[in-house]
């Protein structure tokens, strides 16, 4: 019985982890600071459903799933985002890995909670990194679309890091999901993971309290809405959105007859 509880209770997370249907995920810490526990549990569930993005008729809700309808009250969504309206930045700027003269661009929407994120790093990137993105064929941009209040946090963690340490500390969020995602707002074990790459406590407390950072988070996840992101792992692949966990199969598939064409190989590093 209490195995049964916690296999559902680990699904209930995993499903969480993935979906868009919080508002934001980015806690607002301009007055109060750093949230607490109490905090969320004052303010009901940690994955709150955000307008036009509850299940419908009872239907589980599916972050692969075709775009949203902006109609029945939900966000404004372009319907086909050009690479202009994909490539716009905000006040942070882009993680980026690879050449900038690549001649493909992969965008990856990710939340630090997702485990299909985890997957994705854990099955499919270190090839993927190997054969596309060290090789000057493809240039990887990684944005947050943190979901929870908990994915919230660490994600304002992440951006804290030294940016020749983002993506590592990304790294140790996946691999070590199990021991710091939960419905709860708990910042210690966030922490725990964020020393791993060098961040003091007083580091960290001040980084969640830097509301310019969650500002700038806020705008990256929002435009991501707008492009049509509705849950993680989501990605563009030159311009063209992706709702799925990308396996090396796919990634070959969409990305080889594109560095064939003449255009790829006249800007080729």
């Amino acid at each position: 019985m209490l195995r049964g509880l916690s296999a559902a209770l680990a699904l209930g997370l995993a499903l969480c982890g993935c979906s868009g249907s919080d508002p934001s995920g980015l806690p607002n810490l301009s007055a109060a600071g750093a949230a607490t526990s109490a905090d969320a549990a004052s303010a009901g569930s940690a994955f709150p459903d955000a307008p036009g993005e509850a299940s419908a008729g009872g239907t589980a809700f599916n972050p692969f799933d075709a775009m949203p309808d902006s109609s029945r009250g939900g966000r404004q969504v372009i319907a086909d985002p050009t690479v202009a309206d994909v490539m716009e930045t905000g006040s942070l700027s882009e993680m980026t890995l690879g050449s900038p003269l690549a001649p493909v661009t992969i965008v990856q929407y990710a939340s630090l909670t997702c485990p299909h994120c985890r997957v994705f790093h854990r099955e499919t990137f270190p090839e993927f990194k190997r054969a596309y993105i060290d090789t000057g064929k493809v240039r990887f941009i990684m944005r947050e679309f943190p979901i929870g209040k908990q994915s919230g946090n660490a994600t304002i963690a992440l951006r804290c890091a030294p940016p020749d340490k983002y993506f590592e500390l990304y790294g140790k969020f996946m691999e070590q999901q199990a021991a710091w995602v939960s419905q709860e707002v708990r910042l210690d074990p966030i922490y725990a993971v964020a020393k791993q790459v060098g961040m003091t406590r007083p580091q960290f407390d001040s980084c969640l309290k830097n509301q310019a950072m969650i500002d700038g988070l806020k705008w990256v996840k929002d435009r991501g809405r707008t492009l049509g992101i509705i849950g993680t792992p989501n990605f563009f692949v030159q311009g063209k959105l992706v709702k799925k966990t990308l396996a090396m199969s796919d990634i070959r598939e969409m990305v080889d007859p594109l560095l064939s064409s003449p255009r790829a190989a006249s800007v080729a590093p």
